[in-house]
């Protein structure tokens, strides 16, 4: 979407069937944990690595419970075996356009948020369908849940606050269309 010249980008995952099974719904709970995670590292000074770090541990620690990842988590961090499932980082710069300019590092240094700085925050996990590491419940499920996020003089604000996303919104929203 855009306004006055300015993009917004966010995504929500939908179960078809309007309600998430058992799997999904420990899944998309996973993401939405990194995504809290990760939005709670946003403020003026924080370099802009530290919010993908955070949902890398949530996600990591979460897949390892769930039984897709075998292994201690800070090796498994480390080995970046996560990525089989989480291949991108934790999102963009946003302004005049979805992807917009704008270094993540200066002098080989992650840049330091400022306030004024808008970015999207959107872990996510994608379960191949032929993915034969991992138990069938697993296979074929994908999930993103993207923010839009406004860096402010003492902390963040959530541009797309107003949008649905807990498991129980997602399926009172399914229902009610």
């Amino acid at each position: 979407a855009e306004c006055d010249h300015y993009a917004a980008d966010i995504t929500r995952t939908f179960p078809v069937s309007g309600q998430f099974n058992e799997p999904q719904k420990q899944l998309y709970q996973l993401v939405l944990d990194a995504q809290y995670a990760a939005i709670a590292e946003i403020k003026p000074g924080t370099p802009w690595n530290i919010a993908h770090e955070a949902s890398v541990s949530v996600l990591t620690k979460g897949l390892v419970k769930l039984g897709l990842l075998k292994g201690r988590t800070a090796k498994l961090i480390k080995d970046e075996a996560y990525k089989a499932f989480y291949m991108h980082r934790i999102g963009h710069w946003l302004g005049m356009d979805v992807h917009d300019v704008g270094d993540y590092k200066i002098n080989d240094e992650w840049r330091l948020l400022e306030p004024g700085m808008v970015l999207t925050i959107e872990p996510g996990l994608y379960i191949p369908s032929d993915c034969a590491t991992v138990d069938e419940q697993w296979r074929g499920i994908g999930i993103r849940i993207e923010d839009d996020v406004l860096v402010t003089e003492d902390g963040h604000e959530i541009l797309t606050s107003l949008v649905p996303k807990s498991v129980e919104a997602i399926e009172a929203l399914m229902q009610a269309a």
